[in-house]
């Protein structure tokens, strides 16, 4: 099913009280699904978090409307390759509402992510995905994969060190 031209992107405004309450309300719903961690945001991350994203000029989100309802979110920021002497974005979270999921939202907020990309000068898209996300079959078909130098010296992989 197709959800042009119903469906609508556009750039989040951290400092409007619908956009804002949107990048909230969708990285919630994100942090309630097991593919992100299956627990609600906290109190404190919910009241700080469009005003901390408004303060940090590196990040940007799109919010995907299909007609009147946010349904899609991607919260990215702009990062730097030095192989490449570049900007490059990464998506830091890919939200889609269960009941909208396999209507094309997704495939929809990744080509607006690339065009902002290509509009802010980045060499490359950068995201990270748990293996076990159904949503790699998507990112694989839009042209994602595993980062890799050399195949003599394996994939890249993602790690982390909690400090709070």
């Amino acid at each position: 099913m197709t959800l042009a031209p119903a469906l609508t992107i556009t750039l989040a405004d951290y400092r409007d009280t619908r956009d804002a309450a949107d990048v909230v309300a969708l990285l919630d719903a994100y942090a309630r699904d097991p593919m992100g961690g299956g627990a609600p945001l906290a109190e404190t991350t919910r009241a700080r978090l469009a005003e901390d994203l408004a303060a940090n000029p590196q990040a940007f989100s799109l919010l995907a409307r299909l007609e009147d309802k946010t349904v899609g979110l991607a919260n990215c920021f702009m990062g730097y390759s030095t192989f490449a002497a570049a900007p490059l974005v990464n998506i830091h979270d890919l939200a889609v509402l269960p009941e909208t999921r396999g209507r094309g939202v997704g495939k929809a907020l990744l080509a607006a992510v690339e065009a902002e990309a290509l509009k802010r000068g980045a060499c490359k898209i950068t995201l990270e995905v748990l293996s076990g996300n159904p949503a790699r079959r998507l990112y694989a078909r839009e042209g994602f994969g595993d980062y890799q130098l050399d195949p003599a010296t394996g994939h890249a992989l993602f790690w982390q060190k909690r400090l709070t």
